[in-house]
């Protein structure tokens, strides 16, 4: 069954969706208006995880969207960022269509968050592959500490 992880910024895979991003050898979307720099970014992580494929896409592309892949989106409720919602929002548009939707967090303000396992190895990982966002995590641990998923029933 493939993976696809929709990440709104670079980093955020690593954010919301950490655990998956190590056990599911993932494709990973993220938004197509992101900047030359963020981009040069997400090749870092490609040496530290296994990844099938990396975009940068305005829309989902159809040829990984059917009803056996797991999406995983942004939480369109508990997300402040308008990006993200966005997405979010697409999300709940497949949901409802009866595709495997699966919501995570990045603020890691939902009821549905837990702590991860390894929370050093997520940080270190973040610090190597997105240095120049560490402030982030850097003051706010609950970015390293926690993630949440949540599937939606209808």
């Amino acid at each position: 069954m493939e993976t696809v992880i929709i990440a709104p910024h670079p980093d955020d895979e690593i954010i919301g969706c950490y655990e998956k991003l190590l056990s599911s050898n993932p494709i990973i979307i993220y938004d197509g208006d992101t900047d030359s720099e963020r981009r040069e970014e997400i090749i870092e992580l490609r040496k530290h995880v296994d990844i099938k494929l990396q975009m940068f896409q305005k829309s989902l592309p159809t040829s990984f969207i059917n009803k056996e892949t797991i999406l995983y989106f942004p939480d369109p409720i508990y997300e402040i960022h308008p990006l993200h919602r966005q997405w979010g929002t697409t999300g709940e548009s497949l949901a409802r269509s009866g595709y495997n939707v699966i919501f995570y967090t990045t603020n890691m303000n939902a009821p549905y968050i837990h702590e991860v396992e390894n929370p050093k190895a997520k940080e270190s990982l973040l610090n190597t592959v997105y240095p120049l966002q560490s402030d982030l995590w850097k003051y706010e641990k609950k970015y390293v500490l926690f993630e949440g998923y949540c599937k939606w029933v209808f």
